[in-house]
């Protein structure tokens, strides 16, 4: 078994392999043993025919096609690193030479890790983060919390009012036709949430219980239905019920419960501490992105296509599994958003070429600064998803073949030049 690389223009290239024709016959032979059974003729049971008499009746190439799928899914990951070249894409294959007793030989059209030419990224000026926590802000995180403890009474002598939590039977028209998920019974609706489309919950103000009161909305231009964008629409909408929201008194009381603290002023110094380091590190996160911008925005480097699309079926996968996690299938997300695979990788491209500009040039700074992750550097990291994951360091490093490893090490590598470029970094 051999590779050969040609390089193409804007850093693809096109592998040769080739293996022997000994595997050849092994493969077709492995092949044969899959699939007699499926194979019957006039004298002969299921799975008991010669292969001789199956490639003299149905043609020498009959198992041609799946011996090759074979070959390749066996031979192409191995040969892709032997290659001595760096592969960022999924291939595009093309068998060359493919009978009985002779090599077997396919192409594989890939993408390269592609060249980067550094600008500056030592002593960049990026814009100094505000860190400061102010008294609204700290008001505001103490409302969150009142919210959080607040509790609702049932109300019957009065309208609905801004901020209420209503009971809601509901019914949409788009000219006087009723349409497909426009309809809901006994629907919890928080007024003021703006969960409904623009303009709908305002309208409920003033609502009675019991009382049917037309909505008149318009669905917006980017709605996702496509049938409903842009139309005016009629909701029939009736309160079954209305709950107050009462807030609890903010007081050492309230302080008392919600904290460790025994009164409103230290649970206020503890609130604005928390801000505090949430704004530091909020602030370190920024000045970190900033400066890798500005050396992406200096840097030069041709990204191949097909890199792009590896990155951008990544993130569409990486989406699919979040999902998954919540109990949707990505296609039933597609059905109820009106989207598609391609929309949504067409979406993404952008922040996929962000992705890879960003690795490509911490990657180049890893090199350039000679920066490398020590032994240290991988226990301490086994360490931190030791006491994420609630496991044993052992039994976390025991998942780690050298292949994991060697990447986990280069991940470390490249954190390494972000803290690197950042320290060097300047505020203004």
């Amino acid at each position: 078994m051999s590779v050969s690389v040609e390089k193409l223009e804007h850093s693809m290239a096109k592998l040769t392999i080739e293996v022997s024709a000994e595997e050849l016959e092994q493969a077709i032979e492995r092949t044969y043993q899959k699939q007699k059974g499926k194979i019957s003729a006039p004298g002969f049971r299921k799975g008991k025919m010669p292969r001789a008499l199956i490639e003299k009746m149905y043609g020498e190439g009959i198992f041609y096609e799946d011996a090759a799928n074979d070959l390749i899914n066996r031979t192409y990951p191995q040969e892709a690193e032997n290659c001595g070249e760096d592969v960022v894409s999924a291939p595009q294959i093309a068998v060359t030479q493919l009978k009985a007793g002779k090599p077997f030989i396919y192409t594989a059209e890939v993408a390269l890790k592609p060249p980067v030419s550094l600008g500056k990224y030592k002593g960049v000026e990026v814009e100094k983060q505000d860190t400061e926590v102010t008294d609204e802000e700290v008001d505001a995180e103490i409302k969150k919390e009142l919210e959080k403890n607040a509790k609702y009474n049932d109300v019957t002598d009065r309208a609905v009012k801004d901020g209420d939590m209503i009971t809601l039977d509901f019914e949409g028209f788009v000219d006087g036709e009723a349409f497909k998920g426009g309809k809901g019974e006994s629907y919890p609706l928080t007024i003021g949430s703006h969960s409904f489309i623009p303009g709908f919950e305002e309208q409920l103000v003033g609502a009675e219980i019991d009382v049917e009161k037309d909505v008149n909305v318009t669905f917006p231009e980017d709605y996702q239905a496509e049938e409903l964008k842009g139309k005016a629409a009629v909701f029939k909408c009736t309160v079954k019920a209305i709950r107050e929201k009462i807030l609890p008194e903010l007081d050492d009381a309230f302080a008392d419960e919600v904290s460790e603290f025994s009164t409103l002023a230290e649970y206020k110094d503890d609130v604005k501490k928390n801000l505090t380091v949430k704004k530091e590190q909020a602030a370190k996160t920024a000045k970190e992105n900033a400066v890798v911008d500005a050396i992406i925005a200096d840097a030069s480097m041709e990204l191949p296509e097909p890199m792009i699309k590896a990155q951008q079926d990544q993130m569409v996968d990486e989406f699919a599994q979040r999902m998954q996690m919540q109990g949707l299938s990505i296609d039933q997300y597609f059905q109820y958003t009106g989207s598609t695979r391609e929309k949504m990788e067409e979406e993404l491209k952008p922040q996929a070429e962000k992705r890879i500009k960003t690795r490509l040039v911490l990657e180049q700074v890893v090199k350039d600064e000679n920066i490398e992750a020590t032994e240290e550097d991988f226990e301490e990291e086994i360490k931190k998803m030791a006491e994420s994951y609630k496991m044993e360091a052992d039994k976390i490093k025991e998942l780690f073949d050298e292949k994991s490893k060697k990447q986990m090490m280069q991940d470390l590598a490249v954190q390494k030049a972000v803290t690197f470029v950042t320290e060097a970094a300047t505020e203004k």
